[in-house]
């Protein structure tokens, strides 16, 4: 027997599939002696792979900018305060987000740039800094807190545009997702506002947390050289600047042309918005000629999941019979649903074997059973 838990529309999934776990080990208990329960598939897994996956690409992405703003900017104190900008307009973002129940997902917050973030606070440092070196430099050292606040803030009003320019130029590309409808609209507004909103959050930290941090905080001598890093990346784009501005028509001329040639390639691209997602298992169908017997159609899905169980790959496999995900949606007994749930890559026979490679082989395996025909 196959017993299948329907979650309401609006319902958590994750607190869903918890709790109708909980619920399913309790009846375990009254249920007659040799009947045993089993889950066969928790959507908990999922979840709980996706969430792992959103942890591991916000942290990585994290640490790999602030190293770089390390590496960069040549002042510890400098690069704290510019990477600070990422854990507050995070949590700024998620409070905005909290608030208006917009869903935290893989697309949403795997969308997010930790790069673009501080985009805005580096500009902004970085001015401050060349200004507070200035002052050093005609003055033997740093001034008072109040000077300090006086030169940051003129460093700060340098940058306002160009820094409210770069991040107006990002956002104007997210605001058209807004007028995709139906499923692409569901899919993609929630990670355009979360992109807008942390954008946003680091902008405005850029203009009043960053500049005031620099004037408390940069209190002793600023490092009158650049770094090894920053010397060489000016050596090597110094030619390369000027030869641009030596041959600018050439260069317009092929910028153009690699825009014409995009803008033709972008009437070639399909207009299918909806990312496919791997759910770590594998689902096919199983069509057999209409008009195919109940008893005859589960003697063929007999076989076919006895053949599927043979691959080490494989933990079990279960199969749905003429009943479809909609009710409005006809599926007779000659169409199953089979659903192959794989054990954890780390009991494969071969770690590094590629998904498709398995989905290919069991392919060719289910094809040669007569009668059928499959969609995987």
């Amino acid at each position: 027997m196959l017993g299948t838990v329907f979650m309401l529309i609006g319902e958590n999934s994750r607190e869903v599939a918890r709790a109708a776990a909980e619920r399913l080990q309790d009846i375990q208990a009254s249920v007659p002696a040799g009947v045993q329960l089993t889950p066969l598939y928790d959507r908990t897994a999922l979840v709980d792979k996706t969430i792992a996956t959103v942890k591991r690409n916000l942290f990585e992405g994290a640490v790999l900018v602030i190293a770089v703003l390390f590496l960069l900017l040549g002042n510890w104190r400098a690069a704290l305060i510019t990477a600070a900008v990422i854990p507050l307009a995070m949590l700024m973002t998620i409070t905005g987000m909290v608030n208006t129940r917009v869903s935290g997902n893989l697309m949403s917050l795997g969308a997010i740039d930790f790069g673009l973030i501080v985009d805005g606070a580096v500009i902004i440092v970085e001015n401050c800094l060349r200004h507070l070196r200035g002052y050093q430099r005609m003055h033997g050292g740093l001034p008072g807190l109040t000077e300090r606040l006086r030169i940051v803030r003129e460093a700060t009003l340098e940058v306002v545009r160009p820094s409210v320019f770069g991040v107006t130029i990002i956002l104007i590309v997210y605001v058209p997702i807004f007028a995709l409808s139906g499923i692409e609209g569901k899919m993609f507004h929630p990670m355009a506002f979360t992109v807008i909103t942390a954008l946003l959050s680091a902008l405005v930290l850029s203009l009043t947390v960053v500049p005031a941090s620099i004037a408390l905080f940069v209190r002793v001598r600023v490092n009158e050289n650049e770094n090894r890093l920053t010397r060489w990346l000016i050596n090597a784009y110094t030619p390369a600047l000027h030869f641009v501005l030596r041959h600018r028509a050439s260069v317009v001329t092929m910028a153009i042309a690699l825009v014409a040639v995009s803008g033709i390639q972008a009437t070639r691209l399909g207009t299918e918005f909806v990312p496919s997602l791997d759910e770590g298992d594998i689902a096919l169908h199983a069509l057999r000629i209409p008009g195919t017997s109940l008893s005859q159609a589960i003697e063929m899905q007999t076989v076919l999941e006895a053949r599927l169980r043979e691959f080490p790959e494989v933990s079990h496999v279960f199969t749905k019979i003429g009943t479809a995900e909609i009710a409005t949606d006809p599926m007779p007994p000659s169409v199953a649903d089979t659903f192959v749930i794989l054990k954890p890559r780390e009991a494969w026979p071969d770690t590094r074997k590629p998904k498709q490679v398995l989905v290919e082989e069991m392919e060719a395996v289910a094809r040669e059973i007569p009668g059928n025909n499959y969609e995987f």
